[in-house]
Formats: structure tokens, sequence, C-alpha cells
């Protein structure tokens, strides 16, 4: 007798959750939401894994983004031409050091080879690990209209927002997102 109440209430709660999914009142993104400073986090109507692409490290080492699995990722792409892109790293190496659950990648596309670890150092985001892709491979791949282009991938590796354009991603309520949906 218990089995049956049990399996009534599964389905009972299983068809209340499509009803509400259904009608806008709970989404996938339940507790995904960005905070008001961060409006130009756009989640993801239906999450879809992130592509199966790779970049380099400073030293010319090979990166798979998969194997960065488990985690949330902000995958932010930029290049040392472009203003907005420099204006944000030191704000990413802020919110790498604050809400340390999540992996943040910031990600030179620049076409030619520059010292990006310099380049990080001297725009005040030197924390962060250095990471190119002079090939272009993740702009394609993503499908990047313009630079700076910042990717949210959640732990199962599904891409759940993405903002075009800059951001504050290390004011005070962005850290408290970032740490809340990394449970940090």
């Amino acid at each position: 007798m218990t089995k049956k109440i049990i399996i009534s209430l599964a389905v009972i709660v299983a068809l209340a959750m499509g009803i509400l999914y259904a009608r806008g009142l709970l989404s996938v993104h339940q507790g995904l939401e960005p905070p008001p400073s961060l409006a130009v986090l756009i989640l993801e109507k239906a999450p879809k894994p992130a592509p199966a692409v790779t970049f380099s490290d400073g030293k010319g080492g090979r990166h798979a983004l998969d194997a960065f699995k488990g985690r949330y990722v902000l995958l932010n792409l930029w290049a040392t031409w472009c203003a907005p892109c420099v204006a944000e790293l030191p704000a990413l190496a802020r919110l790498q050091a604050h809400a340390p659950g999540i992996r943040v990648l910031a990600i030179n596309t620049d076409s030619q080879k520059v010292d990006a670890a310099a380049f990080l150092k001297s725009h005040g985001a030197g924390s962060l690990p250095v990471f190119v892709d002079t090939e272009h491979m993740l702009m394609r791949s993503f499908v990047v209209p313009g630079l700076p282009t910042t990717i949210l991938i959640d732990p199962d590796g599904k891409v759940v927002a993405r903002a075009e354009g800059p951001a504050e991603w290390a004011s005070r309520e962005a850290v408290a997102y970032f740490k809340r949906i990394s449970g940090t």
C-alpha cells in the first residue's frame, strides 16, 4: 500500500511541475536568475551542451573546455584591441578571487600573437590564468557576434546564459550571485 501512495504522489508532483512549467510559473532556470546589476547576462531558453572546443594556455598547452565540467565556468572572450573587454578584465580577476567556486576562463582572441600574460598584468588582471584562442575556434563554435562575450556554463557542461557586452562582474551583487549558484 505504501508503494502505491509513493508512486501516486510522484505522479501528482510531476503533473504539477509540468503545469507550472507550461504556465511559466516555474522555469528550467529556477534559482539562476541573475541580479539587476547583471542584466546583460541573459538566460538561455533551452540550455544546450557547450561545444567541444580547445584553446591554449600561455605556454602553448592545449585545454579542452569539457575538462572544466563539474563546476560553473564563466567563459569570457576578449581581445587587446577591445576597450570594453580590457575595462572588464580587472573585474573578472576580482570575481575569480572572491567567488572561487566559479572558474573564470578569460580567453584572449587576438589573431596576432601577443604576450597575454604581460597584458593581463599591466591591466590589473594578472591573477587570471593565460588562455588564448588565436584560431577563433571558440568564437565560431559559440557564434559570437562581437566582443566582449561571456558565456555561463553549468557543472553539466550546458550553456545556461550569455552576455554580449561588458558587465561589472565583481559588483557586490554579482559576487553574491556567483557564490550562491556555485555553492560557495
